[in-house]
């Protein structure tokens, strides 16, 4: 790996990342930029660039980790005879922390299923799309999976946006898949009995607001959800390069289930049939941060961003293979930066506008114009990521 490619990216153009760079610690900044050529087979071969990635130098992942759910939860599916993402389920509630639900009417059907939430998790990363797969996949099995695949810069620990003890996400609710009358599959409740924490204290900034008191005291991430830079594009490219991994770091995915999960992660807003979404709110660059993260205007056809960003405690964070069409473009870039200037927690005030979209965009346009300038032996044949 090499770091010094991005490096001299953005000390070329300080008039965009200048500010940024005079304050790098405190940004917390990594990225992982990968070239990618094709081989006369069409094969990709990957050059990797990196600046500052490190899997001890923590940082909240927000929703990036909703990939991880999505894969984990194609594949438990997989192992399940009878029934796929389409198949209609009920999710019940086994303790009073939990959730139910038997209905859901932006579906195609009325009523949930893993490829509706799928769908909405990356469209325009909902929430509680998410904690229904962390509930199918249940807590020991979400970090077991990716584990003994070898991504072990990982633990899920918690659901999202949900105020629940680390004793209650140990607990996962039952679920029954049918059809009409009939029980397809039916699975109990769930427990973890193996505790998830860091081995050491992950202390950041200087207070956090806790109902509406402010603790003077470090925030405390050692039980939160963690997954490095690393682990991030490595899954990214086992959705879109499965071939490029070994056996083991791959996902049992039908072919049909990678095109449905390629065609959800690129989604635009105004592009889900189920559910709608009002434009105004959800426009194009709603969950898509590189090269148009700084704007509301429309999206051209020919690019796409097969991603999955977060956004939460400051931490802005895009995960995305990112392609052109017309021109033949494709790379992946993963990216953290962190803007919290008074280095408190919970108050809401971060820079997020000021700082990190538009960092995040100019690093997206400015790896894209390089990648538009270089020049390549064979043109890519990327007919198969035309899905919209």
């Amino acid at each position: 790996m090499e770091e010094r490619t991005v490096r001299q990216i953005l000390e070329a153009n300080p008039e965009l990342f200048a500010s940024v760079l005079e304050h790098i610690e405190e940004r917390e900044v990594q990225i992982l930029y990968t070239q990618i050529d094709r081989d006369d087979q069409q094969r990709p071969h990957f050059r990797e660039h990196a600046y500052r990635v490190d899997a001890d130098a923590y940082f909240y992942p927000a929703s990036t980790l909703k990939l991880a759910g999505a894969l984990l939860a194609l594949e438990k599916l997989n192992r399940v005879p009878g029934i796929d993402r389409d198949t209609p389920l009920r999710i019940g509630s086994a303790r009073d922390a939990q959730e139910a639900v038997e209905v859901d009417e932006t579906s195609p059907s009325g009523r949930p299923s893993i490829a509706h939430y799928i769908r909405k998790l990356f469209v325009v990363s909902d929430n509680d799309a998410y904690n229904r797969l962390y509930e199918f996949v249940g807590q020991e099995e979400m970090n077991r999976g990716l584990w003994e695949k070898g991504y072990r810069e990982v633990r899920l620990t918690h659901r999202l946006s949900m105020a629940l003890s680390p004793e209650e996400n140990r607990y996962t609710n039952p679920f029954e898949f049918y059809r009409g009358d009939e029980i397809l599959y039916r699975q109990p409740a769930q427990y973890n009995e193996h505790s998830l924490s860091a081995d050491r204290a992950i202390e950041k900034g200087r207070g956090e607001l806790v109902d509406g008191a402010l603790l003077d005291r470090p925030k405390d991430f050692s039980g939160a959800n963690f997954m490095s830079v690393r682990v991030l594009q490595d899954l990214l490219r086992a959705v879109v390069f499965p071939a490029s991994m070994p056996p083991e770091r791959r996902f049992a995915l039908s072919p049909g289930d990678r095109r449905f999960l390629l065609r959800a992660m690129s989604m635009l807003p105004r592009e889900c049939v189920y559910p709608r979404y009002d434009r105004a709110q959800y426009y194009d660059s709603y969950v898509k941060f590189f090269m148009f993260g700084d704007n509301k205007e429309a999206m051209p056809q020919h690019i796409r961003l097969f991603n999955k960003v977060g956004l939460a405690y400051g931490y802005l964070i895009d995960n995305a293979y990112i392609v052109d069409f017309e021109r033949g473009v494709e790379f992946m870039l993963t990216a953290v930066i962190s803007a919290n200037e008074n280095g408190i927690y919970n108050d809401g005030q971060y820079e997020y506008d000021a700082v990190s979209f538009p960092f995040l965009a100019n690093l997206g346009r400015v790896v894209y114009e390089r990648e538009v300038q270089r020049e390549k032996e064979v043109f890519p044949d990327l007919s198969e990521f035309q899905l919209h």
